[in-house]
């Protein structure tokens, strides 16, 4: 099997990890002059602390009304109302613990939805920013998947790490001081060796589940974005009955999968167990001490019950270190899965002194130019060729030649490796791409259509177009009539990647959005390919009048559609065998003959 080349997508293996992802989180949480976080933050810990203080002095309202109604009580009448008054209080505490933790969670949620909605932004729009060898290399599924688990990883580190693992720790020092001060330090003692011997026993078991809980991760991405890829490509299966195949492939990856859960789930039993025997023998432990204390009347029923709650206090903060400290690690990988997609590095990026293209006219000229998706494998060699101001510059050649290339590099999806590519004698390594890309309008082969509106793929040229410009776009690609005849018009969604259309529909869809961004400079990469003759002709004339005064560069595969380029340049193997208008390669008898007379020999038989 061939082996994919290595790629920045598939070179980096290093993933960001522990302390380094939360050092990369941290600014969400703590940003730089905003000020209403930091408020809620502060604020949001202060309520924290007032609960957990509440919550250690609770059990002590409980010991108090537990004592006064002893049956020795000296002042039964006064107890009695003591105790009925101890009790409202113990009431009063435990809900007012309740509800300043529920005031903190909501101090807090805006400031962990805006960090979510600021990363996830970021990992968006630096997805955008990578090269196209990066994306046709990585699955759009399994990319989903890592962003999806990774914003939401970041709103729990956030909210777990400061309301969770903290608290925690100041909640148990202050149990253990209040036992200490109360009882005697063997009561600490137990409590101690119990939390020590349950944060070893939770970590070093969740660290074995962590490793496990990847390989489940790895499954499900793969199952996913199996499942996604077989969907984008629903005709591709239906063409060939592979409905089966492809059902037999993600049952395959569910299967990896399931087994990987299995395991997760079989593993956080034993993690279960082991904390409960843990957790039951430190309460039995410090309940045994206090029944004897009672029994030999240096404590009191109402001691023994508080020493209770205390510790099943100290249980529920302990069974949920597990839950948090496990999540807190599986956030962490799923972080470092989107800190590390946010580490690659971007191929094809502007320069600290790049500046906007400035459109003189529109020359565009390719100086010996060299560049290889595959370093192994060079594409052009050596390329030159120049395209004046409102000319029409043909490009064509065999399959493998690349023509579909020279537009890339134009617009610079790629750098060349050797040359330059200029526009009016700027280099375009030297420009912003953003002025490149609004300056240079694309009718590609293949055209992709997002799934909304006819209406909204036509505007995506120029989004403040006016209604008006929209439609006379859409006439001129010979497009109007037809979505006029459709039930919902304009407003006629078009499917994923534009699937309810057919295939010449959608590029004359994309011939519209292009003809509204209305560039100075135009690229047609086999615009009309997918169109019958009739259509393409009446298109052609409209592509024509569309590039008077314009720059063009139409790259394509039927020789009739360019016979009256004002330039044509026949590629070979990369390089520029032959250049000249239509006639002049004609009378030259060589490679634009051989083409064009095996085409019309083709069209003949066909016909």
């Amino acid at each position: 099997m061939r082996r994919l080349p290595k790629t920045a997508a598939n070179l980096s293996n290093r993933k960001i990890e522990g302390w380094n992802v939360i050092r990369r989180v941290m600014p969400y949480l703590w940003p730089e002059g905003q000020f209403w976080v930091k408020w809620r933050v502060v604020a949001a810990l202060a309520v924290l602390v007032l609960a957990k203080l509440i919550a250690v002095a609770t059990p002590i309202f409980y010991k108090q009304a537990v004592d006064a109604l002893a049956p020795d009580a000296s002042s039964a009448t006064f107890l009695a109302m003591g105790a009925v008054g101890l009790t409202l209080t113990y009431g009063l505490a435990r809900l007012a613990n309740v509800g300043f933790q529920q005031l903190r969670d909501v101090i807090f949620t805006p400031v962990g939805q805006r960090a979510l909605r600021r990363l996830a932004l970021e990992t968006f729009t630096h997805i955008h920013r990578l090269s196209m060898r990066y994306h046709i290399t990585r699955k759009t599924g399994g990319l989903s998947r890592v962003i999806e688990r990774g914003t939401k990883g970041v709103d729990f580190l956030l909210r777990f790490l400061l309301f969770s693992m903290g608290p925690l720790v100041l909640e148990l020092l202050m149990i253990s001081a209040v036992l200490f001060y109360l009882f005697d330090i063997w009561y600490l003692a137990v409590v101690a060796l119990t939390i020590a011997l349950y944060v070893w026993f939770t970590f070093a078991v969740t660290e074995m589940r962590v490793k496990i809980r990847k390989v489940m991760n790895d499954q499900d991405t793969d199952a996913n974005q199996k499942a996604i890829d077989s969907l984008l490509n629903f005709e591709t299966v239906k063409y060939f009955g592979a409905e089966s195949w492809e059902a037999d492939r993600y049952d395959r990856a569910m299967a990896r999968y399931e087994a990987a859960a299995l395991s997760t789930n079989y593993s956080l039993a034993f993690l279960n167990f082991g904390q409960s025997v843990l957790i039951t023998g430190g309460l039995v432990a410090v309940m045994v001490m206090a029944a004897v204390g009672v029994q030999k009347g240096t404590l009191t029923v109402g001691d023994f019950v508080m020493v209770n709650a205390y510790m099943i206090q100290i249980t529920m903060p302990l069974n949920f270190l597990g839950t948090v400290y496990r999540e807190i690690r599986q956030a962490l990988i799923d972080m470092a899965d989107m800190f590390d997609l946010l580490e690659q590095p971007a191929e094809v990026t502007d320069k600290p002194d790049a500046r906007p293209l400035q459109i003189k006219g529109g020359r565009v000229q390719f100086d010996d130019v060299a560049f290889g998706y595959d370093a192994e494998r060079p594409i052009l060699k050596g390329v030159s060729l120049e395209v004046e101001p409102g000319q029409t510059v043909a490009i064509v050649g065999s399959s493998g030649s690349g023509k579909s290339t020279i537009g890339r590099l134009l617009f610079r999806f790629y750098d060349v490796s050797g040359g330059a590519v200029r526009i009016d004698g700027q280099d375009v390594r030297d420009l912003t791409q953003s002025s490149l890309h609004a300056l240079i309008g694309v009718v590609p082969q293949d055209t992709v259509l997002f799934n909304d509106t006819i209406h909204y793929n036509i505007a995506y040229g120029r989004p403040d177009a006016s209604e008006a410009e929209i439609i006379a776009a859409a006439k001129a690609a010979k497009i109007h009539e037809f979505i006029l005849g459709l039930p919902l018009g304009y407003q006629t969604t078009v499917g994923e990647r534009g699937l309810k259309l057919s295939g010449g529909e959608k590029q004359r869809v994309g011939i519209a959005r292009t003809l509204l961004k209305n560039p100075p400079i135009l690229i047609l990469d086999e615009a009309t390919s997918a169109l019958d003759t009739q259509t393409e002709m009446e298109i052609q004339s409209e592509l024509k009048a569309m590039g008077q005064g314009r720059t063009v560069l139409t790259i394509a595969h039927r020789l009739s559609t360019i016979a009256d380029a004002d330039l044509i340049v026949v590629l070979e193997d990369g390089q520029v065998v032959e250049r000249g208008t239509h006639d002049q390669l004609l009378e030259r008898d060589g490679r634009y003959a051989q083409l064009w007379n095996r085409q019309e020999a083709e069209e003949a038989q066909a016909a």
